[in-house]
């Protein structure tokens, strides 16, 4: 009986597919310019775009394999992509795709891919035209289809960071948890699609599609649903505006990933011909960090491409002075990278200065030039230790408790307020050119020497006026959240940074999907 009943429901959808759909359906309306819909009134009305032809201003998706590929596969995996990319251009679009999805994903573990959340959306929204942005803000609902970028890679963008409401990518095929490296059929693809927007006719009787104007994606379909079709063409895309970043619909603060460049093959190119040099490089500034005083290892790190900047006026360093005397001096610095310590020591021509942190792998707890305390996120203890070391010398604090590459600064953690009379707050940023000195899911214990392996990594420290600290008792504990957030918000107006109540655990369930904290074996 339920045999019977499904060869029905199939009779039935396909009688209604391609006999009383052509009657129903008028011919749709072509037009070239999709810039056009900005004069009129969308909110009612379903829009339909293509993501790789209608919305991004690039016309090669070679830089978002390569990210996967180096990102989630590594090194080889990108290396491969990279010499293959002669034969890639003389294939077909659709084989070229075919073999950069292979290239990428084969093997990659799915539950482990985070690189569709956490490093793409930067590099896409890079990527987005403003004139098209615009477009799709007026429209009552936005359904984004792609027939070359798989889902894993696009619905992570366009939902979280563009709230469209419906993303259909290809779906990849999986065996044992790990990608094959192969897409689904285009058949099975494109009647997904066909359910998908059958519905939502139904729901608003009004559908207008927007596509490119050199490709037949879609074509099809769009021509069966939509009253209205708009083509995107080169030119057109040659013409449009970068998306600016104050007008993005959720602001982009975290982010993850080694690459600092968006790997077009050019860039790509100037990136491997680096590679045997950054290994190089990285060794050499290490042990010139390690073994040379300070007095020497400061120009010779300079020569070698380090650049470090100081503002710190006659006063500020006046009352440095006369705090050191009494007392150990607390230095209070948001976080950029695990070796802001060591450049606000380089920035002292200090070795004896120590620093606390809550993780730092092994690795760089035993090859850290100076000091590093391990807290235990207990209030009470983490309290006692800071002073004590307070009590033997200058110390070192990040309260934002992670670091954070864009212009924001996280919320300070009140407790470094409690264990000293007088702050400094410390303004640091730093610039890379090929490798970020950070990660959310990768292996920390490589963050300074990908910053190392930069050719010429920056470092700007800059030393602010003094606030008191909250020694004394405070029955109400609101003093030292008032002071937590007076040092973040004078640090954030020497760097003109946004200040935010974002914390560590907001950032690692975006990038890495845990809330950050290491569990002791």
């Amino acid at each position: 009986m339920s045999v019977k009943i499904s060869i029905f429901q199939s009779l039935v959808s396909l009688f209604y597919r391609f006999i009383l759909r052509r009657y129903r359906n008028p011919k749709p309306k072509y037009q070239k310019c999709p810039s056009s819909l900005l004069q009129s009134d969308l909110s009612r009305h379903t829009l339909i775009f293509n993501v790789e032809g209608a919305l991004l201003k690039s016309d090669s998706l070679f830089p978002y394999f390569m990210l996967v590929a180096f990102e989630a596969g590594g090194v080889i995996r990108s290396f491969i992509l990279f010499i293959l990319y002669p034969l890639i251009s003389l294939m077909s679009h659709e084989m070229g795709v075919k073999v950069m999805v292979m290239v990428s994903f084969f093997g990659v573990k799915k539950d482990g891919f985070r690189a569709g959340r956490g490093v793409l959306p930067k590099y896409f929204l890079e990527d987005v035209g403003l004139e098209m942005f615009k477009v799709l803000r007026k429209g009552g609902k936005r359904i984004a289809v792609s027939d070359d970028l798989p889902q894993a890679m696009i619905e992570g963008f366009l939902k979280d960071y563009l709230e469209i409401e419906v993303v259909g990518g290809r779906e990849m095929k999986v065996v044992g948890g790990y990608y094959l490296g192969i897409m689904e059929d285009k058949t099975k693809h494109d009647l997904v699609f066909d359910e998908l927007v059958r519905k939502e006719r139904l729901n608003t009787g009004r559908v207008i599609g927007i596509t490119s104007f050199n490709t037949s994606l879609h074509r099809y379909l769009f021509s069966q649903f939509c009253q209205e079709i708009y083509f995107v063409k080169k030119s057109d895309k040659r013409s449009w505006q970068t998306l600016p970043k104050n007008q993005y619909p959720k602001p982009l603060i975290f982010h993850d990933g080694r690459l600092a460049i968006k790997p077009t093959i050019m860039n790509s190119l100037a990136l491997f011909m680096w590679g045997p040099f950054a290994a190089a490089a990285a060794a050499a500034r290490l042990f010139v960090s390690l073994c040379i005083p300070y007095s020497f290892s400061i120009p010779i790190l300079a020569f070698s491409g380090c650049r470090l900047t100081v503002n710190l006026d006659d006063v500020s360093s006046q009352k440095l002075k006369t705090t050191s005397r009494r007392k150990g001096c607390l230095f209070a610095c948001n976080h950029r990278t695990l070796l802001d310590p060591l450049y606000v020591a380089f920035a002292l021509k200090k070795k004896n200065i120590k620093t606390v942190t809550y993780s730092l792998s092994r690795v760089s707890e035993i090859l850290a030039p100076i000091k590093t305390v391990r807290l235990t996120r207990d209030r009470v203890s983490d309290g006692q230790a800071m002073e004590r070391l307070l009590t033997e010398g200058d110390l070192v604090v990040c309260p934002e408790g992670t670091t954070c590459r864009e212009p924001h600064l996280l919320r300070f953690s009140p407790l470094f307020t409690e264990v000293s009379d007088v702050i400094v707050p410390v303004a640091v940023t730093s610039h890379v050119t090929f490798f970020y000195g950070t990660t959310a899911s990768g292996l920390k214990a490589f963050d300074p020497l990908f910053f190392l392996m930069d050719p010429y990594p920056t470092y700007t420290v800059q030393f602010l006026d003094s606030v008191s600290g909250v020694t004394c008792q405070d029955p109400d504990g609101k003093l030292k959240f008032e002071v937590a957030n007076h040092v973040q918000s004078d640090i954030g107006k020497a760097l003109d940074f946004e200040c935010t109540n974002l914390t560590r655990k907001d950032k690692y369930l975006i990038l890495a999907g845990n809330n950050g904290v290491v569990k002791k074996k």
